[in-house]
């Protein structure tokens, strides 16, 4: 019988709504491990939650879905460096220890630095990289979530994740603001983008489908990969807030329909409004970006929607439904989100 993945009971930290920074779909990679004998460390940011495969053995050990390092004899500790995919400030982090039982590590602990461009493995892992603590030495349980709240204001590139003394972590997630390079905004960017800062801060539903799926880089790969509601039974019609990445003039938009054959919303509206300091997004004052019938699996774009400075973008749907990708293309004044 496989071990029951027990996760965490209670509801875990607020921070883990804030985005996956070292997600692999983002970029994020695990650039160097001390050693992974037993199981690969490039599982640590895989997409999805760790499996387990029953009476299943590599010519190493049981087959784990995580990252494994083999038993320590000689004093010490082990250790991965991950290059985030976005550089953000850490809100919080989840060790998923998931089917780890009697080969879990005792403690973790996690350090950080910044580090611009693109630093070779050796470079991260010698004495020439300055590293500083994020995350002192905690204990850790075994087969559970392991989520620890971080109090830092600083922005950060990699992290480096330590166990003691060895054993093995299913996934690493990092959850925290995105903070992107000044550079990109010189342009015209997706000011929705999760990539650039823009966050979804608050939907109506999302019963098949996070509404953090409409802002993520790339088309959508399947129907699940996108922001979806349940059926609406009553009156009404099903929305979600994005936070733009930076005040800025929306010049047009795309919305993707991909993969939603049979459940995309008859129609949309996408409305905007300039509440830089705002706290009640329901008192804004929102106007009409574009408003039209909308066609199942189909990428669908509106060019030229001149638009005062916004810093938020509310997308309606009539009355239900799926929606893959929602892109806000445009200019700003090339300042920090106030």
């Amino acid at each position: 019988m496989p071990p029951a993945s027990k996760k965490t009971a209670a509801v875990l930290p607020k921070f883990t709504d804030l985005p996956d920074l070292a997600a692999e779909r983002l970029g994020g990679e695990v650039v160097a491990a001390n050693d992974d004998f037993f199981a690969p460390k490039e599982n640590l940011v895989k997409a999805g939650a760790a499996v387990w495969r029953e009476g299943e053995y590599t010519d190493r050990g049981k087959w784990m879905d995580g990252w494994e390092t083999r038993r320590r004899r000689t004093p010490g500790y082990d250790w991965a460096i991950l290059r985030l995919g976005i550089p953000g400030i850490v809100r919080g982090v989840v060790i998923d220890t998931s089917f780890f039982t009697g080969n879990y590590p005792e403690q973790a602990s996690i350090d950080a630095c910044a580090v611009e461009g693109n630093p070779s493995a050796k470079r991260l892992a010698s004495e020439e990289t300055s590293w500083k603590p994020l995350l002192r030495k905690s204990d850790l349980a075994g087969n559970t979530l392991n989520p620890f709240t971080i109090k830092s204001g600083v922005r950060f590139t990699h992290l480096r994740l330590n166990i003691f003394p060895d054993g093995g972590v299913a996934r690493f997630r990092v959850h925290g603001d995105v903070v992107p390079d000044e550079s990109v905004f010189a342009r015209e960017i997706d000011l929705a983008a999760l990539a650039h800062g823009g966050y979804v801060v608050s939907c109506s539903d999302m019963h098949y489908g996070n509404r953090q799926n409409l802002i993520l880089p790339g088309r959508s790969t399947h129907m699940g990969d996108g922001w979806e509601t349940k059926r609406r039974r009553g009156p009404g019609h099903d929305w979600a807030i994005v936070r733009l990445a930076r005040r800025g003039t929306i010049e047009r938009v795309e919305l993707d329909t991909d993969h939603f054959k049979g459940n995309a919303p008859g129609s949309c509206m996408l409305e905007h409004c300039d509440a830089p300091n705002s706290i009640n997004l329901n008192k804004a004052k929102w106007k009409v970006l574009v408003h039209s019938p909308l066609e199942p699996h189909k990428r669908h774009r509106w060019d030229s929607v001149a638009a005062a400075p916004a810093t938020h973008v509310r997308l309606n749907i009539y009355p239900d439904g799926g929606v893959a990708r929602l892109r806000v293309f445009g200019r700003t004044e090339n300042r920090k989100r106030q």
